[in-house]
């Protein structure tokens, strides 16, 4: 058996935009659901959904009956040694790509390339740790310790004014596949609570996918505003997410009890959730 191919990876790295969900309901059966919508991938949520390990793998297990759905995990710590044994956890579970929150300089840009290589002669020190894990499908994947450094995706979040500070040095790190731009966790740290559409960080969006763009790397942003969300790939951003499982379960849910109830007021087109 072959070390698949990150597909995902192939596709941001040709520019190829890729449209995806945020899965945040942590249930294997609500993200079958999902997986089998045709997103190009799913983001399931490590850092903000009462996901563990287990319920991880059990997502994992479901997106993979949808080949042309490919499962992004979010860790919920990137730096440090609980960092590092948490990438290394992901990996094993089966994980080729991984969004990592919090990124703010290209030294901790760095160090996550190594907590995703095994040791290899490609000049990026991996310290990855070896294991038979899923990933491998316990040894059934032959060459597995020798590919996967090719097939592993590195994806960072920039989301501090720090990491906007910090920005080109964290996007022309040498294995950083990605940045995302977090819209909420940016727009708090400019001084913009709950405003992540503020005219301000808009221009600040804008400019920070342009810096990423010109790096050549990819980028990505969480945008459940269609518009917004049209405009970010045509400046060029890779991989869009454009809802949230959880969003779209609590304004339909809603709209619908509006339709017989009186008490009840659907959301309007500007909650938008992050």
């Amino acid at each position: 058996m072959q070390t698949p191919t990150n597909r995902f990876k192939q596709a941001i790295a040709n520019q190829q935009a890729q449209i995806g969900l945020w899965v945040n309901l942590a249930n294997p059966v609500s993200t079958e659901i999902c997986a089998g919508a045709g997103f190009d991938w799913l983001l399931l949520d490590g850092e903000h959904s009462p996901n563990t390990l287990t319920t991880m793998l059990a997502q994992l297990q479901a997106v993979a009956a949808y080949p042309d759905t490919h499962a992004i995990g979010r860790v919920p710590l990137g730096h440090g040694e609980a960092g590092t044994a948490l990438i290394k956890q992901f990996l094993d579970l089966g994980f080729q790509t991984l969004l990592v929150p919090m990124v703010d300089t290209a030294e901790q840009a760095a160090a996550l390339v190594r907590a995703m290589r095994y040791p290899q002669d490609d000049g990026q020190g991996g310290i990855r740790g070896m294991a038979g894990a899923r990933a491998s499908r316990w040894g059934r994947y032959p060459n597995y310790a020798k590919e996967a450094n090719e097939q592993v995706c590195l994806l960072v979040q920039v989301e501090t004014k720090a990491g906007l500070d910090n920005l080109d040095a964290i996007a022309a790190t040498p294995g950083v596949d990605g940045v995302f731009i977090g819209p909420a966790d940016l727009s708090a740290a400019l001084g913009h609570v709950g405003q992540a559409t503020h005219p301000e960080m808009l221009k600040v969006i804008d400019g920070a996918i342009r810096r990423i763009v010109k790096a050549g790397k990819a980028a990505g942003i969480l945008i459940s505003d269609e518009k917004l969300a049209r405009h970010y790939l045509a400046l060029g951003a890779s991989f869009v997410a454009v809802g949230l499982d959880t969003q779209i379960l609590v304004r339909q849910t809603s709209a619908l009890a509006a339709l017989y109830k009186s008490d009840v007021k659907p959301l309007v087109s500007g909650d938008k959730v992050y």
